[in-house]
Order: structure tokens, then C-alpha cells, then sequence
């Protein structure tokens, strides 16, 4: 393995979670859906639960400054969204909460939050809108703990099972009618049913990172770890919003993280100068971007024009300790350290550019 991508590799390893921090997000997750499954009352109502967010995608980096790791879990209920109001769905599950998470949960306005030592859990839930699409969220794929990752290591052990179990991420002719449904999600602040499509999102980072050789999850997670170290006052875009952006931005083909993140950053400055419209996976009409003011998006792309700048240098530059020197520049002391010596004017393993992108427009750099 040449030199660059090793450094990628290392520096990978040391922002995702670690092995006792994926294991607390399972003995959360798993404890919480056990009892919501043999719970006498919400028993009666809850069809399924799977797990959804930044961990279920591939794309969660470790928490930083005595934050917990975190895991969503989408809760599917039979709940008539023209029978209750979001205030009354929500409170089905006090009486629960209380019972086993007592002094540890809140009620947020699409979400019931539950802050435990070792990890911090979302319940989400919401109301399928049919029967047809009730079934499919019982599917063993979807309602496993299998991350993208996950699936795409067993794909690559040529596991006849779990490749069939796979192909439910992926899309098909035959699976787009009951792709389409989103599920409903109770909005207590808007006060109406909103729509939401967690499977449409998974389904869609699993091809994205098909289509960029599979380094599409791993540019996601140095661009957020870039945004969370290096920009921590920064408060907009984070979490998925940085995420469907960053989708959208990087090309297929990439070829390397290293690719990916120069061009991702470069397409943001651009295309995007000013806060654009990013339409969620599976519900269009939805802005991810909606609760971002113009100012906060202002700030980010500020920041975005400096960081494109030193990745740009990085990447096209010709001695290997000057570009280690670069990306730990962008990405911070996780990034390894160039060796104490380097041969000047050697590549080191990086690969030489042949021909550059276009260059950035100036001004608004911060």
C-alpha cells in the first residue's frame, strides 16, 4: 500500500468509533427495543423497530469532549396519524419511559432522547402509512444491527446469505413501489404528522458509496471530523444535514478519500456560494437545509473556502512530508504525523496530479 492512503487508513481508524464504543451503542439499542417488544402496552402498537442514523449509515466518527456515542432507532407504530395529534403519540411512550428510563429521557420535538452513561439513544417514532410497507420493516436486513460497512465486508466474503439480505438496501425496479412510502413522524412543535423516509436515506449512501468505489462513507467521516475539530464554534450544518450535503457534492469515481474530500470541498465553493435548497432523500419537498439561516450558512462556506484551499495543496503537492504535513493541517493531530525526514522533491506514494481541477473563486475566504 502506498504511503498517503496508509496515513488515510490510519487516520480513519482513529476517528471511528471505537470497539467498546459500537458495543455500548448495542447493549443500548438492544435493551431498549427487547423492552419496547415486551412491554404489555406499546407491544400492541409498535410493528417494528430498526436502527437508523450516522451509525446505521457508516458514517458516525467518535464523540469528542465527554460527549456519549449515539444511535437513533426508529420505532414503526400502528398509531392512525388522523386519530392522534404528535403531542398525543408521544405520550404513549411516557409511561414507559418512565418505568425504565426514569430521570434519563426528554421529549424533543420529532424525538424522545434517552441520555444513559455509556451512550445517548433517540426513539423515533413513527406511523407506517400502509400494510404493504409494515411488512417490508420487519425484514431481517432492515431490522438487524448490520451497519453499511457491515454488509459490504460480508459481500466481500462472498456470503450467499447475507448477500441476498443485502440486495434489500440496494435499489431495484421491483422494490421502488414500496420504497416510495415514507413513514410519518409525529412533529410536536409544527403540531401535524411530517414525513420522514429513514430507509430511502440508507438506501441511497449504499449505492453513493458503490458509485465512489466505496470510499463515499470514509470522505463523509474526515469531512465531519474536520467540521467538529477544527470549526467546533461553528454550529451549522452538523450531523445529517453535513452529511446529505456532502452526498451531493462528491462525484462518483473517486478513486481515494483523499479525492474525494478535495473535490467535495472545492464542488461546495463552486457550485454553492450561496445556502442552497437540498431536498431529503425520498421526500423532496423537504429542505434539509430549512432550519439553517443564511448567516450560519454564510459562516460555513466561509470555512469550506479555507479548508478546500490546504486540501488542494495537499493533494497536488509533489513532496510526501510536506502533504502529510497539509492534511494533519486540515484535519488535525488524529491525522498522523509526517516522518522527522523525507526525501525532497519525492512523491513518497502520492500519486502526482495530471491535470488540476478548477481553480476556486476568490474572495469570502474567513
Amino acid at each position: 500500500m502506498s504511503a498517503v492512503p496508509s496515513y488515510f487508513k490510519d487516520f480513519l481508524a482513529n476517528i471511528r468509533l471505537s470497539n467498546n464504543q459500537v458495543n455500548d451503542l448495542k447493549t443500548g439499542h438492544s435493551d431498549l427495543r427487547k423492552r419496547l417488544e415486551d412491554d404489555e402496552t406499546l407491544s400492541k402498537i409498535v410493528t417494528s423497530t430498526f436502527l437508523q442514523g450516522s451509525y446505521r449509515r457508516s458514517t458516525a466518527v467518535k464523540p469528542k469532549n465527554g460527549n456519549k456515542s449515539d444511535v437513533d432507532v426508529i420505532v414503526v407504530t400502528k398509531l392512525d396519524a388522523d386519530e392522534y395529534t404528535p403531542e398525543e403519540a408521544i405520550n404513549l411512550f411516557i409511561p414507559f419511559l418512565d418505568k425504565y428510563y426514569e430521570d434519563k429521557y426528554r421529549i424533543q420535538g420529532r424525538s424522545i432522547g434517552i441520555s444513559l452513561s455509556y451512550v445517548d439513544l433517540d426513539i423515533v417514532p413513527t406511523s407506517a402509512p400502509s400494510e404493504s410497507e409494515t411488512g417490508i420493516l420487519r425484514d431481517d436486513a432492515i431490522v438487524s444491527d448490520y451497519t453499511i460497512e457491515d454488509f459490504q465486508q460480508r459481500l466481500l466474503t462472498k456470503s450467499i446469505l447475507l448477500e441476498s439480505k443485502y440486495n434489500i438496501f440496494c435499489k431495484s425496479d421491483t422494490q421502488s413501489e414500496w420504497k416510495s412510502e415514507p413513514l410519518l413522524i409525529p412533529d410536536r412543535e409544527a403540531e401535524k404528522w411530517d414525513k420522514t423516509h429513514p430507509l430511502e436515506q440508507i438506501y441511497w449512501t449504499v449505492e453513493k458509496n458503490k458509485n465512489c468505489n466505496t470510499h463515499y462513507v470514509n470522505v463523509v467521516k474526515a469531512i465531519k471530523w474536520w467540521r467538529k475539530t477544527q470549526y467546533p464554534e461553528t454550529k451549522h450544518p452538523k450531523s445529517y444535514p453535513l452529511e446529505h450535503f456532502i452526498g451531493n457534492c462528491c462525484p462518483n469515481g473517486i478513486n481515494s478519500i483523499a479525492e474525494g474530500v478535495v473535490l467535495t470541498l472545492e464542488n461546495i465553493v463552486s457550485n454553492y456560494q450561496e445556502k442552497p435548497f437540498l431536498g431529503d432523500r425520498g421526500v423532496p419537498e423537504h429542505d434539509v437545509f430549512g432550519r439553517i439561516s443564511v448567516d450560519e450558512y454564510s459562516d460555513f462556506y466561509d470555512t469550506v473556502c479555507s479548508a478546500a484551499i490546504i486540501a488542494r495543496e495537499a493533494f497536488d503537492c509533489d513532496d510526501f512530508y510536506d502533504s502529510v504535513c497539509k492534511w494533519r493541517e486540515l484535519f488535525g493531530n488524529e491525522f498522523p504525523p509526517a516522518p522527522k525526514s523525507s526525501n525532497s522533491g519525492s512523491s513518497g506514494g502520492f500519486t502526482n496530479r495530471v491535470e488540476k481541477s478548477t481553480s476556486i473563486p476568490e474572495g469570502r475566504f474567513a
